[in-house]
């Protein structure tokens, strides 16, 4: 785990969005759409920020951003995601990077159910990167995708 994990995330880009229109169902009905999100470095890469932006998806804008957190003690990284929808910041995901794919990994409520949450992110290229969150009701025994993000660089004008 080191300050530079998260370079590959700065700058402007271009996000297209699959989510799983209802979660932890069963279901295979996704939903797109399309966001926009910037990312840059805090206090010499110990941290992070990014603004994610998507104002027309099926269910209404979606806004917000991560804050991500190095601990320079122990190499592990704390995401935090806050809402604009909501104004509140989440508990934290934690984890790290190995061979270039980073798996974070924490809990949190989904309709008034205690879930386990992964983040990964992997296919990390200069211009391109995915992003996808998973949740588990069964304490990891099993794991459900309900969000990927893939992104583009945004080329200046």
């Amino acid at each position: 785990m080191a300050r530079t994990d998260f370079d590959f995330l700065f700058g402007d880009w271009n996000v297209r969005n699959r989510r799983l229109a209802v979660i932890l169902a069963g279901s295979d009905d996704w939903y797109e759409f399309d966001a926009t999100a910037s990312a840059r470095p805090l206090w010499g890469g110990l941290g992070n920020t990014d603004e994610f932006v998507a104002p027309d998806t099926p269910v209404g804008p979606v806004l917000g951003g991560a804050v991500r957190l190095l601990d320079p003690k122990t190499g592990l990284w704390r995401i935090y995601w806050a809402s604009a929808a909501t104004g509140e910041i989440g508990a934290p995901v934690v984890g790290g990077f190995e061979a270039e794919v980073g798996i974070f990994y924490g809990h949190e409520v989904y309709r008034d159910r205690g879930v386990f949450v992964r983040y990964t992110w992997d296919s990390i290229e200069a211009d391109r990167c995915r992003w996808h969150q998973a949740f588990s009701a069964d304490a990891g025994a099993s794991w459900e995708t309900n969000w990927v993000m893939e992104f583009s660089r945004r080329v200046p004008a």
